[in-house]
């Protein structure tokens, strides 16, 4: 890659070693130059203003584009199975909750154990006990997860809380008409929930192998469950694809974008993800179905989205024209790789075909070297 290596393969030894030490270049340049600190940062200046404009015409392109972009499919992940919204013609068509209701309602019950866990997380011992797969806790973590003093009961109140919830959906669970084997696990689950934290109050206490036991109780109810809501995300997701299909045109889908939003933790093998791009052209599903990774769930999931599509189709196309001499680097402006990454791993050693072991002062000794690249300067 060119950009950092050729601005430094031009570079005096003495430049090049002030900008990568850091030290000002004020002292040097004025006895260079004669120019003032003023005439430096006016000029400083300049330059800066030059990428400041570049940004403002870059946001300016994009804000048009996302107009443009058609057809789009806008997935954001939420609590009942994604909200799906049809981009087509710059106007959104349509947005659907495709995902059967079951799939909320299995999810919502094969919860209890993290919602327990929620509630005693702070209050449990700050020591791993000697409990199945106890090297696979990291003590570290756990030490920050556990913030209350041992024998503090304060755990008790909100986990009988809880409890009343769980009652009361215990209660309610046969009419709720759900399928009968999901039912079965749902059952199990409210009620072993219901049995542990009964004995826990009653013992005024509990611990990691308590929990431990109650969970591995429920975790084959919980794999029921996490069936049925598989099969009813499936079911919703392919269903509403086919349908939005026909909807605009084999011609249109063949060329279809699909943004998918969710929170990071969940962005890895997205179950949304997974089920739509079986229904997407195949040869461009790898670059047409973009995972968007976020913080918290945007207020304006769309917008949000099709800012990122926008930025990501504008780079593809100025990819080819900017970089048509190095695909490489197209390639990366392309992608999700930053520009200068290559780079830097090149010049700290990650990737360099030549280890440069060679401390700054020692390599910037020699006149008109590069103290990174070892690169002699032309000047």
């Amino acid at each position: 890659m060119a950009t950092r290596r050729g601005f430094l393969g031009t570079a005096s030894a003495v430049g090049a070693a002030t900008l990568l030490t850091g030290q000002t270049a004020s002292t040097a340049s004025a006895a260079t130059t004669g120019t003032t600190a003023t005439d430096q940062k006016a000029a400083r200046d300049a330059i800066r203003a030059v990428n400041a404009r570049m940004r403002a015409n870059y946001a300016t392109l994009k804000s048009e584009l996302t107009t443009q972009l058609s057809p789009v499919v806008v997935v954001s992940n939420n609590a009942v199975g994604g909200r799906f919204t049809l981009i087509n013609g710059g106007k959104q068509v349509e947005t659907v909750d495709p995902v059967p209701e079951y799939f909320e309602l299995a999810k919502s019950i094969a919860h209890v154990p993290l919602g327990l866990f929620s509630i005693l997380a702070s209050y449990l011992s700050d020591q791993v006990p000697n409990i199945p797969n106890a090297d696979r806790i990291d003590p570290h973590d756990l030490g920050m997860v556990v913030t209350r003093a041992p024998g503090d009961k304060g755990w008790i109140t909100p986990l009988n809380a809880f409890r009343t919830t769980l009652q009361t959906a215990y209660t309610k669970l046969g009419t709720a008409n759900l399928p009968l084997d999901l039912e079965n696990s749902c059952d199990r689950i409210l009620s072993e929930a219901v049995r542990f934290i009964d004995a826990s109050v009653q013992a005024q206490a509990f611990d990691m192998v308590s929990f431990n036991r109650f969970a591995a109780t429920v975790y084959p109810s919980i794999r029921v469950n996490m069936t049925f809501a598989a099969t009813a995300q499936i079911t919703g997701i392919e269903g509403l694809m086919k349908r939005w299909r026909t909807l605009i045109g084999e011609t249109a889908w063949s060329n279809l974008y699909v943004t998918v939003l969710s929170i990071w933790t969940t962005a890895e093998l997205n179950q949304a993800s997974i089920i739509i791009r079986r229904t997407m052209n195949q040869a461009k599903v790898d670059t047409h179905l973009i995972d968007l990774p976020t913080v918290e769930t945007p207020s304006d999931p769309i917008a949000v989205a099709l800012d990122n599509l926008a930025r990501i189709v504008q780079d593809n196309v100025a990819a080819e024209m900017v970089f048509n001499t190095d695909l490489e680097v197209a390639d990366a402006l392309k992608g999700k790789e930053d520009l200068l990454s290559d780079e830097i791993l090149q010049q700290i050693g990650g990737t360099a075909p030549v280890a440069r072991t060679a401390g700054f002062a020692a390599t910037a000794a020699v006149a008109g070297t590069c103290p990174i690249t070892g690169h002699t300067a032309t000047v």
